[in-house]
């Protein structure tokens, strides 16, 4: 398939820079499959399109405030994305403005006001912008980030350093169920959920699973190839619970819908299906779902709109159809939806 196919036109000013006043006030864009109807309302809605004994499956991933400042000797500011701690103990990352950085030169950082903290150590330059480096603490990466670290907010949404908004994102930018720290962008299908609606959901007779997927950098990478088989996926750590596993089965068995919500729950649950059940499993997935693929255990999808020529939107076209996506993006900018991150959502049906 060509790349190509998966563009579309979209304002920029359809680019969601700031969530929903409330979680759950999101539009919500309704796609039946088996007519192409659609319907436009807001995700409070949810609850009308479940029955009792549909399993609803959430990614609990917890965003690490990946995000951090440091200073060279010289006074200019470094931006760094925290992405892994090696097994030596160092930090891969990804650092902006960071040319003339040599192996051996030592920063510093800033923690959240703009202060400076502890030092560092650039020890290697890597590929695609990656550098690594190691911190003067013994603190592990995620006490340290806690510290100094913000909300990664993806490249679009456009943010100052050391204000206000940025500490009202580390909020924002994580589901309110988040609970295993591990992620460097936000499942954000799930952004759309408050406990409320959750209550809601359990009160009907919806039952909830949690897998895990922590969400990598590769997310908002574009397709760079010219066909979809040419393109290397990103691989992220999954998890799913032999509990997670059995609520999931026992749906299924019963002819119950499983609901993915978002595209980290399809490719977890598509790599540990077959024949209709799920196993409990942990390891990396690298699986890339674009249209063709036959979706083994995925009924019914929750998701928001994605960037064009992404591998979010081949998924999404894989499941939907792409004519069928396409028009639904249409009319979704025509309706003037916001899009992205914190933009609004799709229930694929």
């Amino acid at each position: 398939m060509r790349t190509d196919q998966l563009e579309y036109d979209l304002p920029e000013e359809l680019i969601a820079q700031h969530p929903a006043q409330r979680r759950p006030q999101s539009r919500l864009l309704v796609l039946h499959r088996a007519d192409g109807r659609l319907e436009d309302r807001h995700f409070c809605d949810l609850p009308e399109y479940l029955q009792p004994g549909d399993c609803l499956v959430l990614n609990d991933t917890k965003v690490l405030p990946a995000r951090f400042f440091c200073r060279k000797q010289t006074g200019a500011r470094i931006e760094g994305l925290f992405l892994e701690e090696t097994p030596d103990g160092s930090w891969k990352v990804l650092l902006k403005n960071a040319r003339n950085l040599k192996p051996g030169s030592r920063l510093t950082f800033l923690d959240r006001q703009g202060r400076e903290w502890e030092t560092l150590q650039i020890q290697e330059k890597l590929e695609e912008g990656q550098w690594l480096l190691r911190p003067d603490t013994q603190k592990p990466p995620q006490a340290v980030l806690e510290h100094i670290g913000s909300a990664p907010l993806p490249p679009y949404i456009r943010r100052p350093a050391f204000r206000q908004e940025p500490q009202e994102d580390l909020a924002r930018y994580q589901t309110v169920y988040a609970c295993r720290p591990g992620a460097v962008a936000a499942p954000t299908a799930g952004l759309h959920f408050d406990r409320p609606l959750l209550q809601q959901l359990e009160q009907k007779g919806i039952r909830i699973a949690c897998l895990t997927l922590h969400v990598g950098i590769g997310t908002f990478r574009p397709v760079q190839t010219e066909t979809l088989e040419e393109h290397t996926m990103h691989s992220e750590r999954y998890e799913i619970s032999p509990q997670a596993a059995q609520q999931i089965n026992a749906a299924a068995e019963e002819g119950r819908r499983i609901i993915a919500v978002g595209t980290t729950c399809v490719r977890t649950l598509e790599t540990v299906a077959e024949n209709r059940r799920v196993r409990p499993a942990a390891g990396q997935t690298a699986l890339f779902i674009q249209p063709g693929y036959s979706f083994k255990i995925v009924d019914a999808l929750i998701t928001n709109f994605h960037l064009p020529r992404s591998t979010l939107l081949a998924l999404t076209a894989a499941f939907a159809g792409l004519e069928t996506i396409l028009s639904a993006y249409r009319r979704a900018v025509q309706l003037r939806y916001r899009f992205y991150s914190y933009g609004d959502a799709m229930l694929i049906l």
